[in-house]
This record gives C-alpha cells, structure tokens and sequence, in this order.
C-alpha cells in the first residue's frame, strides 16, 4: 500500500515523491518556516528588559510618523545583518520610504557596531609593516628560528613563537584584532554602503547619546521618560524599487512566521496539505 501510494504521488505531484521539491524556493517564501533563533528555558529571546523596551518605543514612534509595516528581528536583504527593526511607508503615488532602526542599550555594543573601516585599514596597515620590520629583524639577531622546509633558503619559513618574543606576540594580537574589528564591527558603516534602506535611526537612552559616537549619516532617537525624541536628524539615501519591495517582503515573511507561531502551523501541516489538494 505504500508503494502504491509512492507511485500516486509520483504521478501526480509536479515535483515527484519528494513533497519538499514543491515548496516555494527561498527567493519566493525567504523563510516563513524558518527555524527561530534559540531561547532560553522560559521561551523568551535572550534580551534584556531595556533592549526590549527600546524596541517597543521605536515601533510606536515608527507608526506615529507613517511608518505603519513593521517587524522586529528581520534579516535584510543584500547583506548579511538583521536589523532591530524594519519599518515601511507606502505612500498614494508610490512615493514609499523605508526605516531601519538599531537599538543599543549599552556603549559597548554601540561601539562594537560602530567602527570605521577607514581607519581600521590605516592602523592595520600600519601594525602590519611594524611586523615586517620585526621578523626582519628577528631573522638576523635569531638565525636558528629557520624552518628548512622549501627548496629554496629564501622561502624558509621561521618558528618565530619558539622565542616568545613579548612586542612581537602584541603585534600579532593587534593584527588579528583589528583584522577581526574590519570583518565584523563595520555593521553601520556597511548598511549605508549596501543601500539597505532610505533612513537609518540609531535608538538609544539618555545616558548613552553622544552626538560625536552617532554614525555619519544616521539619525538619533533618545529615549527619556519612556518617550523617544529626535536628536539627530538622519540623511535620506535613495534606494531602488526592488530593494524597498524587497524590505516590505521580508518584513510579510517575518509576520508569517509570526502568525504561523500562534496559530502551531508546522511545515508538516502545510506539506501535507499541498499533497492532498494534489491528489483530488
């Protein structure tokens, strides 16, 4: 009976025997059955009170100003990121704006976001050269530090951690985090460069807003008596069509994996369903 209905679906269902071979691609569906990032033991995410908070804040100030498709936690599009929140503003003459805003609670993560690669690259190039002239001359004053392994002596390599050689150990420690800090701490700098949206908004306390740490070109919302207000103002970045379209469509899949969520809706019960309305 099995293999009966094996063969039954085969025949009937487009994509054969496999029911996953129906289902929308990635393009199409971006994820509304996604796994959800990991909670802890109550099912909460792992934020804190004043980050949740200033997540709420931001939404309410988003719709009050016309932004009113929103979603928290959505992975844009062309990059690698997920933004706090990412807000859309249709307009009657297709005139629609899009809003990504970054909420931090602490200066840490602040700055942890905040680098620039400008300067990143200068200093790595700099600690980069003060290794070249140390392991010239480490090569000179330590000669038994030379790896014979190529044929030639030029191209020996040089064991140069047998020495632990204290500014030479710091160098390196510089050089791999800096080099670290290029890779993952250029996130505002990045979102600009990549198009990503048409106003950026950087949602923090009081006490943390310090007009000189607020990213070029972003805006800043202060939070103070649990009311945001405008600080900063952000620069408008023009962004093609199909990249609003594409912000408005994650922010749909994000509100269907929330909606599926409430309502238990598997990825079973929506395969088992496609399979039956095939086999009618």
């Amino acid at each position: 009976m099995a293999e009966e209905l094996k063969r039954v679906v085969a025949a009937a269902v487009p994509g054969g025997s496999d029911p996953r071979a129906n289902l929308p691609t990635a393009a199409e569906d971006s994820g509304s059955y996604s796994p959800e990032p990991v909670r802890d033991s109550k099912g909460k995410r792992g934020e804190t009170a004043a980050h949740a908070r200033l997540k709420r804040l931001a939404l309410i100030w988003a719709q009050a100003h016309g932004y009113s498709i929103c979603a928290i936690e959505v992975r844009l599009p062309q990059c690698r990121y997920r933004a706090d929140i990412v807000a859309y503003r249709p307009k009657p003459k297709g005139a629609t704006s899009t809003a990504i805003f970054e909420c931090k609670q602490a200066l840490p993560d602040l700055r942890r976001d905040n680098g620039c690669s400008t300067r990143l690259r200068t200093r790595l190039q700099t600690v980069h050269r003060r290794r070249l002239v140390l392991e010239k001359h480490l090569r000179v004053h330590y000669p038994h530090l030379r790896v014979t392994d190529s044929l030639f002596p030029e191209f020996d390599s040089h064991n140069f951690a047998a020495i632990e050689h204290h500014n030479y150990h710091q160098v390196l420690r510089e050089l791999n985090a800096l080099q670290n800090r290029l890779s993952d701490c250029t996130k505002f700098e990045n979102l600009l460069r990549y198009g990503c949206a048409n106003l950026y908004f950087l949602v923090v306390p009081d006490e943390l807003f310090r007009p000189a740490e607020i990213p070029i070109g972003w805006g800043a919302l202060v939070e103070s008596d649990r009311l945001l207000t405008l600080r900063c103002k952000p620069v408008w970045h023009e962004t093609l069509l199909e990249n609003r379209l594409a912000i408005l469509h994650r922010i749909a899949a994000v509100s269907t994996r929330a909606v599926n969520r409430r309502l238990e809706i598997t990825l079973s019960d929506v395969i088992g369903a496609r399979l039956r309305s095939c086999l009618q």
